[in-house]
């Protein structure tokens, strides 16, 4: 499968820059601060690259499209990346206007955030993070009861990154299924006689993958006994589609004075595919050796059973604005969020 880049406008991104008056130099040290900020990795943000994707010779990778993003303050629809979604402000990233009240600014950012945001369930979310974060700003403790919140969606959706910012703005643990029981997985598929990276057999399906979220549920269990918050990252594709899974969950984590909430993060094939691409991980080698067949198992309108924050990263638009709230809030960090912080 091809990656498409519908309504890549090149130049688009020179006029952006032209705009701000910067010098490709110029743009290259931001987009350096840029990557530092988040932690990326990949090709340097040198004058020559930059010239190739004005001109059209090279589109952007993933990587460099979020960077360009944060360093211009920009949309990726806005940068010309590609056509703006249904909805999609086509300019700056649409965050507010900075009050002063932080715990305030904040909530209304993260209601600013792509895909709809109705419902009590995906408020509470955004009330919850808001207040997260505000008590550790001010060095205090949480008073909310805890949360447990699951982060889910298909392979290349961006689960990872939403945890993520999750857990920089409210400081609670994130625990990923990936790493926190690839070890067990492997080994049991090697026992097995399988291949250590298979994801798509019967035996992985019916053995192993019980196992694996078993592996992550007792750790989550641990933590609401605790009466710590904490973020689960998982595609939970089988288990959030099960309201008796999600009404059995929230009674276990409820004895414990423990909340559960959900967020499903959803995406298009297209951008997952190219996710999964370029992050390159072991365990996708089947989904890209057989994409289509993998690709028409996906349901694209599937949604958790129950109430819900529902996370629109199509084209990466989610990603990309919550680089922009932690820019602009700083994080968990008790510092105050940046008030002369613009945004173009």
């Amino acid at each position: 499968m091809g990656i498409r880049h519908g309504g890549w406008r090149p130049e688009r991104l020179r006029e952006v820059r032209e705009a701000r008056g910067l010098t490709v130099s110029e743009t290259g040290g931001l987009l350096r601060e840029a990557v530092r900020a988040l932690g990326l990795t990949g090709p340097e943000a040198a004058e020559r690259e930059i010239r190739r994707h004005e001109t059209g010779e090279a589109y952007p990778a993933p990587g460099f499209r979020r960077a360009y993003c944060l360093a211009l303050g920009r949309t990726e629809s806005g940068l010309g990346f590609r056509d703006a979604l249904p909805g999609e402000a086509a300019g700056a990233v649409p965050l507010p206007a900075l009050t002063g009240t932080w715990h305030a600014d904040l909530r209304a950012a993260l209601e600013r955030s792509p895909g709809p945001l109705t419902g009590t369930a995906a408020q509470d979310v955004c009330r919850r993070i808001a207040s997260a974060w505000s008590a550790r700003r001010a060095g205090a403790a949480d008073e909310a009861r805890p949360t447990l919140l699951l982060v889910c969606g298909y392979a290349g959706s961006g689960k990872s990154e939403f945890a993520r910012f999750v857990s920089r703005m409210t400081g609670w643990p994130v625990l990923d299924k990936d790493p926190l029981a690839r070890p067990l997985v492997e080994r049991l598929l090697a026992a097995a006689g399988c291949e250590p990276d298979d994801r798509h057999s019967v035996f992985y399906r019916e053995q192993v993958r019980p196992q694996e979220y078993a592996c992550l549920m007792a750790a989550a269990d641990a933590c609401a006994e605790a009466g710590a918050s904490a973020v689960l990252s998982a595609p939970f594709v089988a288990e959030v589609t099960d309201p008796g899974w999600l009404e059995r969950l929230a009674e276990q984590c409820a004895a414990h004075g423990t909340d559960v909430s959900v967020a499903w993060v959803h995406s298009d094939p297209e951008t997952m595919h190219e996710h999964i691409t370029f992050r390159a991980a072991a365990r996708d080698r089947w989904k890209l050796g057989h994409w289509d067949a993998y690709a028409a198992g996906l349901d694209p309108d599937l949604r958790p059973a129950g109430p819900h924050l529902l996370v629109d990263n199509r084209g990466g638009s989610a990603v990309s604005f919550t680089d922009q709230v932690l820019r602009l809030f700083g994080g968990a960090a008790a510092e105050s969020p940046r008030k002369g912080a613009t945004h173009v």
